[in-house]
């Protein structure tokens, strides 16, 4: 096992003397995760914090060391070298400057910085390739690695260490776990490099979050924004030619280790009074002065209640450096004091308000000793506090949990009281039940609440995870992931096309197709590239249609894709549209400046004499040519592509990137889009938007070009192969020239119901049943 995690489970400080020692992390992740680290020989990658000096030898566990990371030998921590400025704009600026609001439904609060995006790509970056010194010392064997990723900080560094692990053959699993709420599609969309985010944490085999709701905002914004195709039923999305599993998977807490402390724990709070406890960091999200508000409405609502209960109120320091932290502080300050100064009296204040750390000894006090405890953030991943609270309840009678429901514990911990932190009446008359409440039912709901927690603590919830991913099961058999993709059905296509335009269809179809990669599968070299004879016939049957038009727009020369395709009554369009052929014969050059015919001949002669080796070579299309390089070796690719990008620019041409290729094309205002539109004005009319349905399919960042140019007028389809980076404008992606095949059939089906298309021909059925599968 690899663990990632943005800190390491110590940090490395400094002690009086100016030696380096290592102080333990308290939290559930560290006491549930370093002992499995430790038996099982595993490392943990993170930053160990600003003390430390790179090269120096990490410092070993004391001998009297007794928590969880005292096995956790220093070969077995791999550092990440982050520097001052690079730490600022990753972790204070994209992680807790935009991730942290965004995710926490608050975008007002959120920055959106391309130099905080780029300090985080870099950031991600650096933890990969540390983790893949990990995986060159342990991935020795059959077994598989397990990498578990932890946390929004680290959202991109499962797709490099996917493909690191790809080259060098490498046996892994990739999961990842996310300790903050994921938000809804709505929210999500705001943040401009989405679809990165997605992405990179698709590349993982299981990601697993606390609660159900945060899974299906995942689902759905890899649905809406990738054009994937899930499975909401069964939580999974298809990605890269793989099934990636998304499972609620609640964190729990070392729950003995909280009794322990309770028992042991000194009274701070006498028998006789009623406190009141809240527990949090000092941030927005924590619904503080709501919580100060509520209490105050209360003291005003119900006289009964002054010098008879206390408010003691918790706020540990969090980014105090942070304007918005600072500016919540003062307005805490305030709060307390204009609350207390209204309702103090000579012997009793409403507020006992500690701004510090507590530690988890003293706490357990409080937890143990507190009438209620009072956990009423305004979003919260999931708040331990709550849990932390119910293990300490070891006192008869128990005291009382108020949680929000917009904590993940408000979804999970039911028996606890439920308000609304937004509405102040709300939560003053869920606080007045609980102070209220009768024993026995306070017993109840406690009882309830604690079997609960007993069962599902930390170390059960280490054990779902690795059951999830594959690891283990309570049989003891592993649990396999699925490792095929169930075939795409004419009944998906029904589900896209019910969406699109609410299900209802123009009289005529205009379906515009790549060729390589989209009719045909790609291949070594072009001349082997060969549309199946199925497809082929498909194709034909569709064109005889009359209310079905179909173009085929390719990169390759226009006579050449109109031999291979080989089918009558279409439209060929070749290089990328300049050259068009149409069904009745005419044809259609785009106008080109003579100056780029002689460049290309020079461009030519120097792709061939400079790069084409090691396997490289160029395809000459006239003014266009690509640059292929699939069968170079891997370590010899990044040099050639760059060189021949590099030619390519300076003859004065655009270089674009392709399957294992780089294109070099004029830089003309004419391209697949443009083709695109003009094809469907020269068949349809100008109102051709107004008649006709369009459909559009691509694999290729060429096919971009239309994608977006036909975006809101056409159902667009980008095949993406198990290339898991491609970002794309499409509506839906699919996965291969199979699901083309399929597409393609549904239109058969669809249109050769209509009287017209029976009549055609001759009123017989179309040739796939409507149940069938590809």
């Amino acid at each position: 096992m690899i663990v990632i995690s943005n800190r390491l489970p110590f940090v490395i400080q400094k002690d009086d003397k100016g030696s380096t020692i290592r102080k333990h992390s308290a939290g559930g992740l560290v006491t549930a995760v370093a002992p499995v680290v430790v038996e099982h020989n595993g490392k943990w990658v993170g930053w160990p914090g600003p003390d430390y000096d790179f090269g120096a030898p990490l410092p070993e566990s004391s001998p009297d060391d007794t928590t969880p990371t005292a096995g956790l030998k220093s070969s077995n921590v791999i550092p990440v070298p982050l520097s001052p400025n690079l730490y600022q704009s990753y972790y204070n600026g994209c992680c807790n400057e935009t991730f942290w609001p965004l995710f926490h439904s608050m975008p007002d609060r959120a920055v959106f910085s391309a130099d905080y995006w780029e300090a985080y790509v870099e950031a991600n970056l650096l933890f990969a390739k540390n983790t893949i010194k990990g995986l060159d010392d342990m991935c020795t064997d059959d077994e598989p690695t397990l990498v578990w990723i932890h946390d929004y900080h680290l959202m991109l560094a499962a797709h490099a260490i996917r493909e690191y692990a790809a080259k060098k053959q490498y046996k892994i699993k990739l999961g990842f776990f996310l300790h903050i709420p994921f938000p809804s599609w709505d929210l999500f969309r705001l943040f401009p490099w989405a679809d990165e985010i997605l992405q990179g944490m698709l590349a993982c085999d299981l990601v697993g979050m606390h609660i159900h709701d945060y899974c299906i905002n995942f689902i759905d914004c890899c649905n809406r924004r990738l054009g994937t195709r899930v499975d909401s039923k069964d939580m999974l999305v298809e990605h890269g030619g793989r099934y990636v599993r998304v499972a609620p998977l609640p964190i729990g807490i070392p729950f003995s280790r909280f009794v322990s402390l309770a028992k042991e724990a000194k009274r701070t709070i006498p028998e006789d009074k009623k406190v009141v406890l809240g527990v949090d960091r000092l941030d927005y999200t924590k619904g503080l002065p709501q919580r100060l508000k509520a209490f105050e409405l209360l003291l005003v609502k119900h006289p009964e209640y002054i010098e008879k209960i206390e408010l003691l109120q918790i706020a540990v320091p969090s980014r105090t450096d942070v304007k918005e932290y600072m500016e919540l502080k003062e307005q805490m300050d305030q709060l307390v004091g204009c609350i207390n100064g209204r309702f103090s009296t000579a012997t009793w204040s409403p507020i006992r308000y500690i701004y510090g750390t507590i530690g988890q000894q003293e706490l357990a006090g409080f937890y143990r000793d507190a009438a209620i405890c009072f956990v009423t953030p305004l979003r919260d991943g999931m708040n331990l506090v709550a849990k932390e609270f119910v293990a300490c309840q070891i006192n008869s009678p128990p005291g009382v949990l108020i949680v929000s429901p917009f904590a993940g514990a408000g979804q999970n911990m039911l028996e606890a009281l439920l308000c609304n932190p937004y509405e102040l009446t709300e939560t003053m008359d869920t606080l007045h039940r609980a102070l209220t409440m009768p024993e026995d039912e306070r017993t109840l709901r406690m009882n309830y609440l604690r079997k609960r927690e007993q069962n599902q603590d930390v170390n059960f919830w280490m054990k779902s995870f690795l059951k999830a991913i594959g690891r283990l099961s309570e049989e003891g058999s592993p649990v396999v992931l699925p490792n095929s993709i169930r075939p795409l059905s004419l009944e998906d296509f029904d589900e896209y096309f019910a969406v699109f335009r609410n299900s209802t269809f123009n009289q005529k179809l205009a379906l515009l197709l790549d060729y390589d990669g989209t009719l045909a599968p790609l291949a070594p070299h072009p001349d082997l590239a060969i549309i199946p004879p199925q497809t082929k016939e498909l194709l034909q049957r569709l064109a005889n249609m009359p209310d079905v038009y179909i173009a085929v727009i390719s990169g390759r020369g226009v006579n050449n894709v109109k031999e291979m395709v080989g089918v009558d009554n279409i439209t060929y369009a070749g290089s990328h549209g300049l050259e068009i052929i149409h069904p009745d014969g005419s044809k259609f050059h785009y106008p080109m400046p003579p100056e780029y015919e002689q460049k290309a001949n020079e461009l030519l002669k120097e792709l061939q004499d400079q790069v084409c080796k090691e396997g490289a070579w160029v395809e000459s299309k006239g003014v266009y040519m690509t640059f292929h390089y699939r069968n170079v070796p891997l370590d010899a690719q990044p040099d050639l592509v760059s060189k021949a990008k590099d030619l390519i620019e300076k003859h004065g041409f655009v270089a674009s990137h392709a399957h294992a290729a780089v294109e070099g094309k004029p830089p003309i205002n004419w391209n697949k889009g443009r083709a695109s539109i003009y094809i469907l004005r020269t068949a349809f009319g100008l109102d051709w938007s107004e008649r006709v349905t369009i459909i559009y399919a691509g694999d290729d960042t060429t096919d971009e070009d239309a994608i977006q140019a036909l975006k809101g007028m056409a159902l667009t389809f980008r095949i993406t192969q198990n290339d898991i980076s491609v970002k794309t404008a499409a509506d839906r992606r699919l996965t291969s020239t199979h699901c083309v095949v399929t597409l393609l059939r549904w239109v058969e089906r669809y249109f050769a119901q209509l009287p017209i298309n029976k009549q055609a021909s001759g009123s017989q059925a179309p040739s796939t049943p409507a149940n069938a599968k590809d």
